[in-house]
């Protein structure tokens, strides 16, 4: 994962008992730990049941991680790990079975996992980015949005724009959204690490033709 400057702040002062810190680490990885919880197919009761273990768990590890980058990799690991304790606590065969299921993970389950762990960080990325914006972009992103839609005569009402400067304005916005550091970090991220995996890419036909 990127080193994130961000992580690296949040996780320190949380490290120190800054309580906003350590809320804004729930709120970036909460939508990790549940999309393994339903890779697991575990909801409801037992998904919060895994929440709050692994950051009951994350607490006593904290000053552990000496990586603050390794944080997310660590909560998929300890979720993963929680998620199998909870299948184990079943009874009967059909708790047996899903926990064969979970604990044979196949590769396409495994890029499914890291795959997760890149939508976490983009996610995170954008809600900070987004927060960074000027009140009146984050009102006008917000509209054009909206689902159901809105019509440009409806944001033009409401926000005092005309609808010929909607268009604009909402472009000059969104790309203050693109050249906030946060957004910025992961596109170079993303960046440098697409060479390396189309690398190791054609390395391994290279050798599976040479096999052949």
């Amino acid at each position: 994962m990127r080193d994130d400057p961000v992580v690296t702040d949040l996780v320190t002062r949380a490290r120190s008992g800054e309580q906003q810190a350590w809320d804004a680490l729930v709120e970036r990885y909460a939508s990790l730990i549940w999309s393994i919880c339903r890779r697991h197919r575990l909801g409801g009761p037992d998904a919060e049941d895994v929440g709050q273990n692994v950051w009951v768990q994350l607490v006593d590890h904290l000053d552990k991680i000496r990586d603050p980058a390794a944080l997310p990799g660590w909560l998929a690991t300890t979720t993963r790990r929680e998620c199998l304790r909870v299948l184990r606590s079943a009874h009967g065969p059909i708790g047996a079975a899903r926990v064969l299921d979970a604990e044979n993970l196949t590769d396409k389950q495994a890029e499914t996992a890291e795959q997760e762990l890149l939508m976490a960080e983009r996610h995170a990325a954008l809600r900070e980015a987004f927060s960074h914006l000027p009140p009146d972009c984050q009102r006008l992103i917000i509209m054009l949005i909206a689902d159901p839609p809105v019509s440009y005569a409806e944001i033009s009402a409401t926000l005092g724009i005309p609808v010929g400067s909607i268009g604009p304005k909402r472009g000059r916005c969104l790309d203050k959204l693109r050249r906030d550091p946060a957004i910025a970090a992961v596109i170079n991220a993303e960046a440098e690490t697409a060479p390396r995996e189309a690398g190791a890419a054609g390395s391994a036909s290279r050798v599976k033709s040479a096999a052949s």
